[in-house]
This record gives structure tokens, sequence and C-alpha cells, in this order.
């Protein structure tokens, strides 16, 4: 990475092991100085908003770090059903963004590096599940058909700069 400031998306279905590998990477961020991450987990408008999820970030946080502005997104709160506070996020610093469906056409361009994080299905949701328990296991199969509408639609594969293969 040669940029002072890069952006990093990560994307990949549900319990793919994105958000292990976003944590791994600020650990290990190979740039001088702090990076951001910002977990999709905390964008998304609910259940059924893979997609606004993703328009929002990329009008929040995406859109305005490439033209060197400031951005600011706001959290979901999960429990309340609405926005909460607001984060800011510094265009001189760089950014990891991760979450499903990050990756696509509209995206891509604003991103120094891609990675798309692939893993079968049976072991995604068994993560996932282990991870998210009973909160998460009555809206698996809604939230899987908008990832696989979006890998469908979007390519994320394909767009990816780098693919970690996850067992």
């Amino acid at each position: 990475m040669a940029a002072a400031n890069p952006v990093v998306l990560i994307d990949g279905g549900s319990g793919a092991g994105k958000s292990s590998l976003a944590a791994r990477l600020v650990e290990h961020w190979p740039v001088t100085g702090h990076v951001q991450l910002v977990a999709l987990d905390s964008i998304y408008p609910g259940w059924d908003g893979l997609d606004d999820g993703v328009e929002r970030a990329l009008e929040w946080i995406l859109r305005p770090h490439g033209r060197g502005f400031h951005g600011t997104w706001r959290r979901w709160d999960w429990e309340r059903q609405a926005e909460a506070e607001s984060h800011a996020v510094d265009p001189a610093l760089g950014m990891i963004v991760e979450g499903s469906g990050i990756l696509r056409a509209s995206t891509a361009g604003l991103a120094d590096v891609r990675i798309w994080v692939d893993s079968a299905e049976p072991a995604r949701k068994a993560r996932a599940l282990a991870r998210d328990g009973d909160t998460y296991r009555p809206h698996w199969d809604r939230w899987a058909a908008q990832e696989r509408r979006h890998t469908e639609r979007d390519d994320p594969q394909g767009l990816a700069t780098r693919i970690i293969r996850v067992p």
C-alpha cells in the first residue's frame, strides 16, 4: 500500500471471517499511524438493510474520504431499530470497511485493496450462529438471500484484488 491513507474493503458472506481479518489488519497495519475500522454491522438499517447499509457507507464514508473530506456515519441501534450517535471519519487516515455487500462497482474504485473472504455456507453458518446465537438464528435465511443477490448481481469476487479462502 503506497497511499498514506489507503482504503481497504473486506467483503464476504456472514461468518466468513471478515471481522477477524479486519481486526488482524488493524493490529498489523502496514502504514505509519492510526487506521480507522468501520464495520457495516454498525450501519446496516436492520435485517433487510444490506443494500441500504452499503449505500450509507458509500455516501457517508467512502465518497467523502475519497474526496479528502471528513465523513460522518450514524450507528444503527439494533434494539431500538433506529439511528443512534454519529461517528467521524478522518480523510487523512487509512480506513478499513468490512461487511457483506461492500465490494461492488460503485465502491471498488474508491478502494486501494479489495478483499473477498470466501468460505462455504455450512461453515459460515456454523460460525455465525456460534457467534450470535439466537439473536441471528431467525434472520439467517433472509440475510443470506440478500448476500446471494449481492454476489450474483455485483460479482464481488471478480472485483477483489485479493481472495482469502477460509475452510
